[in-house]
């Protein structure tokens, strides 16, 4: 059995983290908004104290603070992924300029964007394509895959109508 450190232990991380999370986030939120009144810094952080305390105590709640933690966490390694690859895609010191050309822009922002989906689903363990369980065999043969598809194609179909008609109508005022 691994050794477990401080930070993994379930004391930890089921109250102590949800805790001070709570306490700081409503801590700064009354100390912004000043409901209790200008500079009562202690009764902003006795009731956020409490309120903490009646939180963590509902364990319910706590494991929702978890996991929506979890999911912000990686999230924001996500998009952190997104802009560097972006950044590195349009970096205009080096020349590379999109300049007028929106284009190109919204090409490689789609290209992107389907770049880090691929890599999230492969991250995660999760087969793309082939076999059953894939992510192909869950979009592609579904009950619901055809009508949605379609649907969607609709949708996508109609409003890229309304934007060029909508682009060439501002385009003609102006």
């Amino acid at each position: 059995m691994a050794a477990q450190i401080l930070l993994q232990n379930s004391i930890f991380t089921t109250f102590i983290l949800p805790f001070l999370l709570i306490f700081f986030i409503l801590f700064a939120v009354l100390q912004r908004t000043k409901i209790l009144g200008s500079d009562q810094g202690q009764l902003n952080a006795f009731v956020s104290f409490i309120i903490s305390l009646i939180f963590v105590a509902a364990f319910n709640y706590s494991t929702v603070i978890n996991n929506l933690v979890l999911f912000l966490s990686i999230a924001l390694v996500i998009i952190f992924v997104a802009l560097m690859i972006w950044g590195f895609v349009s970096n205009e010191e080096k020349g590379f300029n999109f300049g007028e050309h929106k284009v190109i822009r919204i090409v490689f922002f789609i290209a992107l964007f389907i770049a880090v989906v691929l890599a999230v689903l492969w991250a995660f363990g999760i087969q793309i394509t082939g076999g059953s369980g894939s992510v192909t065999d869950f979009l592609f043969n579904q009950v619901w895959s055809q009508p949605f598809w379609t649907n969607l194609l609709f949708i996508i179909l109609i409003a890229a109508a309304l934007a060029i008609v909508l682009g060439i109508k501002s385009g003609k005022s102006s």
